[in-house]
């Protein structure tokens, strides 16, 4: 995956977790490697590892790439659209990286899309995760702070099973979403399909 991204320069890889989920935020991450280290022989697309692999390859990745991280919350989602809100993630992160000083020529994206209203040079890469090392580690930043996030929501409201779930439409969430109705997390445009809108 290393010689992939050397095609491109000195690049960086930018990917999201959660675009899916009825629940909780989209969460976007850049990552640039600062220096390679063997554990970066375990890097896989997030999905494709354990949440226990995914914890510890987060803190190699947070102590020898640069990250950043840009979080939509499930308002602005509603307000924006999922599709939207994940192109500002996505400018979120590069940005936070750019702050920090940071400079490369090119962005590696996950999927088949452009980040819409980006300026700089940007190249998609269908199933980036599972070619581009630096692609992988912002998956694996991504989907690990979106997991951190969705625990603490289900200390708040632990009648939903978010820490099980991470917020996706599993037949237990939606059970409690019968049940209970939709809280300040859920995603009200996400929901049509399931609840009625006075309980919203």
């Amino acid at each position: 995956m290393y010689e992939f991204d050397m095609e491109y320069g000195e690049i960086i890889g930018v990917d999201e977790a959660g675009r899916g989920p009825l629940a909780g935020p989209v969460v976007a991450a850049a990552v640039k490697i600062k220096k390679y280290v063997k554990e970066f022989d375990m890097i896989n697309d997030s999905k494709k590892l354990s949440e226990k692999k995914r914890e510890f390859l987060f803190d190699i990745i947070i102590e020898n790439c640069h990250v950043g991280v840009g979080i939509i919350n499930e308002k602005e989602i509603d307000s924006y659209n999922i599709l939207n809100a994940t192109f500002m993630g996505m400018r979120n992160a590069i940005e936070d990286i750019v702050e920090e000083g940071i400079s490369f020529e090119n962005a590696l994206i996950d999927g088949n899309h452009k980040i819409r209203e980006y300026r700089g040079i940007q190249t998609p890469i269908v199933k980036g995760d599972g070619k581009s090392l630096a692609i992988a580690a912002a998956s694996i930043i991504a989907k690990v702070t979106r997991d951190r996030i969705m625990v603490k929501y289900d200390e708040i409201y632990p009648e939903y099973g978010f820490a099980k779930h991470k917020g996706y439409g599993t037949k237990q969430h939606r059970e409690a979403l019968l049940k209970n109705g939709a809280c300040q997390c859920h995603r009200k445009s996400f929901l049509s399909n399931i609840l009625k809108p006075t309980l919203f």
